[in-house]
């Protein structure tokens, strides 16, 4: 899937799967909800009750070398929060 790019698996998310069954995923910038809502039912087979999004910016970054300051940015990217019915999950180990 191009638009799904990968599952986000941190303890705030894990806390969230577990007591609302919210899970949450990076996504393509130009998708939409109901594209994500698409593709989450058609990979993991599970019925997406709503899907959340909000879009990060990259951060400005830098570190001292010896060959001076080196300044940077960090990529921009869309995160998904979906919300599944109840009942269902999403297990992201089971392909490991």
């Amino acid at each position: 899937m191009d638009i799904l790019v990968k599952p986000l698996v941190t303890e705030k998310m894990t806390q969230q799967s577990e007591r609302f069954d919210r899970y949450g995923f990076v996504v393509d910038r130009k998708a939409t909800k109901p594209q994500i809502k698409k593709a989450v039912e058609a990979l993991y087979d599970v019925n997406v009750v709503e899907v959340n999004t909000m879009v990060y910016g990259g951060k400005v970054k830098s570190r001292y070398t010896k060959g001076g300051i080196i300044t940077g940015k960090t990529k921009a990217f869309k995160k998904a929060i979906v919300t599944l019915e109840e009942g269902q999950s999403i297990d992201f180990y089971s392909n490991i």
